[in-house]
């Protein structure tokens, strides 16, 4: 991303939105705000970038699961929705890992930690966590990490 902060951006793509009648984006991103507000108002404290794409990264997974659950039930139309939405949050996050890359990561995650086993899943995971934040999705993560630890 560029010098500004994320919620900067999120702030001037609202505008551009308003400005282009672009309704989906426009609600997709003011949800993305308030959910921001939301926790600075409840913590009393302003969100760092990192912060931010912990809640976009929340988002998204709501939505990811939203999705699969509508299809499932035979509501394409809504699920077409909750994918539009994805694909507009997806534009603030960080570039997603290669499979390579995230190997690369749980392997040196696996040696910082010294883990032997499954019993010490948590503690890679939470090395993990920081660097891959709003890059992979922790479900997918935490099938790679078991099956390293396992194997």
């Amino acid at each position: 991303m560029s010098e500004s902060s994320l919620k900067d951006q999120l702030g001037s793509a609202v505008k551009d939105a308003m400005r282009n009648k672009d309704k989906i984006r426009l609600v997709t991103l003011r949800m993305a705000q308030a959910a921001i507000k939301q926790i600075e108002i409840d913590e009393r404290r302003e969100l760092s970038d990192e912060d931010v794409l912990k809640v976009l990264d929340k988002m998204l997974k709501q939505r990811r699961d939203a999705a699969s659950q509508y299809d499932e039930a035979g509501r394409g139309e809504l699920g077409d929705k909750e994918r539009a939405e994805m694909a507009i949050i997806e534009e603030f996050m960080p570039a997603a890992l290669t499979e390579d890359d995230l190997d690369s990561l749980i392997r040196m995650a696996i040696s910082a930690t010294g883990a032997q086993g499954m019993q010490d899943m948590g503690r890679v995971m939470n090395e993990l966590r920081p660097q891959v934040l709003g890059r992979v999705d922790m479900g997918h993560l935490s099938k790679k990490v078991r099956a390293a630890l396992a194997g």
